[in-house]
């Protein structure tokens, strides 16, 4: 086994690049004789790495001054009670777009905070191919405190491509797995969260991207661990972060940056997944039921159309060095997960291989 590519939808392979600098800065970083993990997130050295880490998120992503980035724990679901803990207040109600698993957990937590308004959006057809409704035709509370989705659910595959309009009511997503994917236009939001662990670094760590006139308004009861002002007020220092996962959030930043930014690695993975799903859609063998213009580029789920060959696909894939392949438990079958550290030499293996078993079974 020359090579192992890791498709697991998270945590996720890392780059090899930054791992290596982690590696080589481990017990020694920037020459003060001790690890970054054991360093006071208010020492002077460590608050000059974490500004420069927001500082390259913010220009990887343009993001505008009016816009706070916190760096916070508990993952995407410590943000399906936080967001309506701090952006619902008593009296109005939210929009929640459901499209997948993830979406569909969010608006089930957010029912625990205040009124929460389900619009359940997938199309189910007849052939088993799946679909959404298209966002203007979505039945939108003009009145709503704010309307939240998830661009890309990892579970089964689905992407909502464009920035739906909401008008003037604030738009919340969910970009756990597409964050940093593709370059998009953060004044079209009111809030941006994404777990660490997909595209940015390790688990451990939130992103937040929040729009300054939506701080202050939190619930009486919402924990100052989860109050976006106490966290903004603070620098994300209000108790202590998880540091080592914020120092590889910047070494990824810096790596992303090396490689030509947020417009560059779009290309590659448009290429990674025109390669996968030409390899999908050209054989018998493998199947994928989501509706061309709705399929992931971050996270490919296929099928083989006999299932009885999944543990041999697996077990043959694992010896090749293709690992993590096996589908969510929800949906079964298989899923390949290629966010940004995911190299294209690493698809095109992936696609040898399913080439290579397709003719050995025939």
């Amino acid at each position: 086994m020359s090579e192992v590519y890791n498709f697991c939808a998270g945590p996720a392979m890392l780059p090899t690049a930054v791992m290596a600098k982690a590696q080589e800065e481990f017990i020694n970083w920037n020459n003060t004789g001790s690890s970054v993990m054991e360093l006071s997130h208010r020492s002077s050295v460590y608050m000059t790495m974490a500004a420069k880490a927001e500082a390259d998120l913010r220009d990887l992503m343009a993001i505008p001054e009016n816009y706070q980035v916190l760096f916070c724990h508990g993952g995407g679901r410590g943000q399906f009670s936080a967001v309506p803990l701090n952006l619902l207040p008593q009296g109005k109600s939210a929009d929640y777009i459901v499209n997948g698993s993830w979406s569909k957990a969010a608006a089930t937590e957010a029912k625990n905070f205040g009124e929460v308004n389900v619009i359940n959006i997938r199309e189910e057809h007849s052939d088993g191919e799946t679909s959404l409704m298209p966002s203007d035709k979505w039945p939108l509370n003009s009145d709503a405190a704010y309307v939240h989705y998830c661009p890309n659910e990892t579970v089964d595959g689905i992407e909502i491509n464009n920035i739906p309009n909401t008008g003037d009511v604030p738009l919340v997503a969910d970009m756990s797995s597409t964050i940093l994917s593709h370059e998009i236009d953060v004044t079209k939001f009111g809030l941006i969260y994404a777990g660490a662990q997909k595209n940015i670094g390790p688990s451990g760590l939130t992103i937040v991207i929040v729009r300054e006139d939506l701080l202050g308004n939190a619930q009486k009861a919402t924990p100052c661990i989860m109050n976006y002002q106490t966290s903004a007020n603070n620098d994300s220092m209000y108790n202590t972060p998880p540091t080592y996962a914020w120092y590889l959030a910047g070494l990824v930043f810096q790596w992303l940056k090396e490689l030509g930014g947020v417009k560059a690695i779009a290309k590659v993975n448009q290429a990674k997944a025109e390669l996968l799903y030409q390899a999908i859609d050209s054989s018998n063998f493998y199947q994928n039921n989501i509706e061309q213009q709705y399929r992931s580029k971050m996270n490919i789920p296929f099928w083989l159309k006999d299932e009885s060959l999944n543990e041999k696909f697996l077990t043959q894939a694992e010896q090749q060095g293709l690992m993590a392949l096996k589908g969510h438990r929800i949906v079964g079958g298989m899923r390949a997960s290629i966010y940004n550290a995911m190299p294209i030499e690493g698809v095109q293996a992936l696609v040898a291989f399913m080439k290579k078993f397709e003719q050995e079974i025939r």
